[in-house]
């Protein structure tokens, strides 16, 4: 059987994960929307996802999906092999005032893992919904704090499966953004704070709990914030000033709680969300000047690209 009609699944490499061919991808996103994957892969560890991408066809594209709290899937669905870091990448401990953790584990349990050891400075994380892996990617940050001020080093694997480890000058961090390549893959990271009582870390984890309860429509169906804070301004209020708050496309509304946050109201698809999130740049540009960027990913096929790959018409 020539490669071309040789089902994906079977050109891959043997691991000890888990392969599934045509596997849903809108049931492991926070906006609840989107295709499948090709091929999904779970793998059981780092030296199994080594070993996958040393053997894998080079010709098969590769992408790694942590929770989906800051992901938009398209309709179309994820050509090739998507990658969910699960069991094998979330484990977390204490190490003096440093917590090294998985790039699975979520950034919330590395802020209860800190305060349990009695370390400070790691609560911010409580406030970003995501994981450690998609934390590093992004320098992600929140109440005036970021990865890039409590990082010690990140693991990473590059594209042909070697293990690398990153210092802070390797990484290149900027404002919601890494200097890393694209197709290595964090795998884990360390991140250092200072002795603080448990129980003052517990109250600072709890107001900013409730401080996102209040201000933000965390129980909806959302992938947080949309758009990164253009230089000297505040994203929620160019997109208020521009008219956009309760703006709504199909089954997609801005949120009227926070409006840097876009909602799926229950029958949205992923175009509804990314084309109000177009029509919102659109508004901010005409009345403002300033260029929102996307701070949530985009990734995928739209639906009528999938539909052409699949030999259908539009």
């Amino acid at each position: 059987m020539a490669v071309a009609d040789t089902p994906l699944i079977d050109r891959l490499p043997q691991v000890r994960g888990r392969l599934s061919a045509g596997s849903a991808l809108s049931a492991v996103t926070w906006f609840r929307v989107g295709g499948p994957a090709d091929v999904l892969f779970r793998p059981a560890d780092v030296e199994d996802l080594a070993h996958f991408l040393k053997h894998k066809p080079n010709d098969v594209p590769v992408m790694v999906i942590g929770v989906g709290s800051n992901l938009l899937v398209r309709d179309g669905g994820i050509e090739g092999v998507v990658i969910r870091l699960g069991r094998g990448f979330t484990d977390i401990r204490a190490n003096g005032t440093t917590i090294e953790a998985g790039a699975g584990a979520l950034d919330l349990n590395a802020a209860l893992s800190a305060r349990d050891a009695g370390i400070g400075g790691l609560e911010f994380l409580s406030g970003i919904p995501g994981t450690i892996g998609g934390a590093l990617r992004m320098n992600a940050g929140a109440y005036e704090c970021d990865v890039s001020q409590i990082f010690q080093h990140a693991d990473a694997l590059d594209a042909k499966g070697t293990l690398h480890r990153l210092g802070k000058a390797e990484m290149g961090f900027t404002y919601r953004h890494c200097a890393v390549p694209e197709d290595w893959i964090f795998v884990a990271g360390a991140f250092t704070g200072h002795a603080d009582d448990p129980k003052a870390i517990h109250a600072r984890i709890q107001e900013i709990q409730t401080k996102r309860e209040e201000t933000q429509p965390i129980r909806s169906r959302t992938g947080g914030s949309t758009f990164v804070n253009p230089t000297g301004h505040k994203a929620w209020k160019l997109i208020d000033e521009a008219g956009c708050r309760g703006l709504r496309k199909g089954g997609a509304i801005v949120s009227e709680k926070h409006c840097n946050f876009l909602i799926n109201t229950g029958d949205a698809n992923a175009a509804d969300i990314e084309s109000l999130g177009e029509e919102v740049r659109r508004r901010v540009r005409d009345r403002s000047g300033v260029e929102l960027a996307w701070e949530i990913k985009r990734i995928g096929r739209p639906a009528a690209r999938a539909r052409i790959a699949n030999g259908e018409e539009e």
